[in-house]
């Protein structure tokens, strides 16, 4: 296989996995592309390269830099901006992690502590206890989940993968 190849599957491949996760697929595919990308490109390279609108790829740039995944360089002498991935995957792992717990964890945790305190009319008693009760439990479930996120987020790659295999062995 050639390596033009190669990188559009792996592009088409990022980009696939991405959306299954619930990213837009074009910010994957741009996040793949710069990745595998040996020097930084412009949006410009990025639109030629993925055939993709100025606007599709400017917004999907600068929703990538929010996420810490691509960062905005400058070259002497060029007027346009340029665009790195960060190419640790380990750090590419944390990040991505990160954001998913800040944009769709932290709000889950958020709103069962907050429905646990409801009020009845005296007549639903049996409903209101089993309400809250599931939101305690998923509270509960919830306040692990996260301990268990930021211990990961905090893990050094090599205790990680050390502690993670020799559950293998």
């Amino acid at each position: 296989m050639k390596l033009d190849q190669a990188k559009q599957e792996f592009i088409q491949s990022w980009g696939i996995l991405g959306s299954q996760w619930g990213i837009n697929r074009t910010m994957a595919q741009i996040h793949a592309l710069l990745l595998v990308a040996p020097d930084a490109l412009s949006a410009d390279d990025v639109m030629e390269q993925l055939q993709i609108s100025r606007g599709n790829a400017n917004m999907n740039i600068r929703e990538l830099i929010s996420w810490q995944l691509v960062q905005k360089i400058l070259k002497p002498g060029e007027r346009k901006e340029f665009f790195v991935a960060e190419k640790d995957i380990w750090m590419v792992a944390m990040r991505i992690i990160a954001q998913r717990k800040k944009r769709e964890f932290d709000p889950l945790l958020e709103t069962v502590t907050s429905l646990q305190e409801i009020e009845g009319d005296g007549k639903n008693q049996a409903d209101i206890k089993a309400f809250t009760e599931t939101m305690k439990n998923i509270e509960r479930f919830a306040k692990k989940g996260d301990k268990a996120l930021n211990g990961l987020l905090t893990a050094n790659e090599n205790w990680f993968t050390g502690t993670l295999l020799s559950l293998f062995k």
